[in-house]
């Protein structure tokens, strides 16, 4: 990247590559084979808990947070070229730099919306890397992309809230460390506001009631560095009323607050992991020879690879412009370009880590190499934020509305 931060990004940039060149990728391999003998899948391999360790010991630690008081105060252009750099390791660098979905999600909210009481149980935890959490707002049974389908009930029973529904794909909660899951479901369905029908819990991972069920794939992954996404039910489960998340019916608008920041992070990663699929791209084609002379160079793969760098280059600055608006003008006023970033990023990131694929052969889809997983996770980054034709009615209709 050849772009000039403020003195401080340009610091922790420095400190960050060191930290990735030193430690991230070298444990990449270690975890492998760590993982390999553990007792159980979900098991966390011990480099991790390591690589914490030094992460922070050289202040790379909750980075994502703009709050002073419980992070380290970047905004979000600042911090857009550090998550780009951990992107390029997304399995370790993010959860290594406590930065990783959906923990950062839930942190946010806890910040923004939670008691004294909540902050202390369950940000303060989350925020030192002791615990781990999940966000269940997907079901089965309707279409989420639309959250106003939510069937999962959250009743009122005296100084209580029951909470009744399934909900699937609900990353993170079969993490060993997962403690808490923020749960959205309906406590006024009848309401006369089809958005203030909503409401979000804290539901202890533990309570009875709580029954995880089974691990989804995607792709064939488990995602087991992330906590997997699971199949959870909710039969019954009452917690105390003070584990209400603001006020109820305000669960639709505490997860927009939610997704404003995440919908970037992701964007950001994505770029990071595009770069990651232009290098090993460069240097397979450098290593390997076809029909007489290098990949390198042959016509196709040349435009392979020029067509990715012109594609991740007007990729950064979108996302850059985005992230600039969101400090400047705030979500609302970077609604149209954050619903831009969300449908060309992964689009976008998808088709270079294909090519890189296509380009390594057999290897690209084995697991020698990491661009399957990575094709895996920047596909599904297509449904996971939103499918793309809600982000594409969402921005039609703005265009739209300035000639009405």
């Amino acid at each position: 990247m050849d772009f000039a931060f403020d003195a401080r990004t340009e610091e922790l940039r420095a400190r960050l590559l060191a930290f990735m060149d030193e430690h991230v990728y070298p444990a990449e391999a270690v975890a492998e084979e760590q993982r390999a003998a553990l007792a159980s899948p979900w098991d966390v391999p011990p480099v991790v808990e390591e690589l914490k360790a030094e992460a922070r010991r050289r202040g790379l630690w909750n980075l994502f947070l703009p709050d002073e008081e419980y992070g380290a105060g970047l905004t979000n252009l600042q911090y857009a070229p550090l998550a780009e750099i951990t992107g390029r390791s997304p399995q370790l660098a993010p959860t290594a730099l406590n930065c990783a979905a959906p923990d950062t999600g839930n942190m946010e909210v806890l910040a923004q919306f939670g008691t004294e009481e909540q902050k202390k149980r369950w940000l303060e935890p989350l925020l030192a890397g002791e615990i781990r959490s999940a966000f269940a707002m997907t079901e089965p049974d309707v279409a989420s992309s639309d959250a106003t389908n939510i069937e999962t009930r959250i009743e009122r029973d005296g100084h209580a809230y029951v909470i009744t529904g399934r909900k699937w794909y609900i990353s993170g909660a079969l993490h060993p460390d997962c403690r808490v899951l923020i749960v959205m479901g309906k406590t006024d369905p009848q309401g006369a506001d089809i958005r203030r029908q909503q409401s979000m819990v804290l539901v202890p991972r533990d309570a009875p009631g709580v029954e995880v069920r089974r691990a989804m794939r995607v792709y064939g992954y488990e995602d087991h560095y992330h906590g997997g996404h699971a199949e959870v039910a909710f039969d019954g489960v009452r917690v105390p009323a003070d584990h209400l998340i603001g006020e109820e019916g305000g669960g639709f608008a505490i997860a927009q607050a939610r997704l404003g920041p995440g919908r970037i992070h992701h964007c950001m990663r994505l770029i990071g992991m595009a770069e990651r699929a232009i290098e090993l791209m460069c240097r397979r084609a450098l290593d390997r020879t076809a029909f007489g002379k290098p990949l390198a160079a042959q016509g196709v793969v040349q435009e392979w690879i020029a067509d990715s760098r012109v594609a991740v280059e007007q990729l950064r600055l979108l996302v850059l412009k985005t992230a600039w608006l969101m400090d400047t003008v705030g979500n609302r006023g970077a609604h149209t370009e954050i619903q831009a970033i969300k449908i060309a990023t992964p689009r976008t990131v998808t088709d270079i880590i294909d090519k890189a694929v296509q380009l390594h052969g057999a290897g690209g889809v084995g697991q020698d190499f990491p661009l399957a997983e990575l094709w895996a996770a920047a596909r599904t980054l297509r449904l996971a934020d939103g499918p793309d034709e809600v982000h594409q009615r969402s921005l039609a209709r703005r265009e739209i509305e300035r000639y009405a």
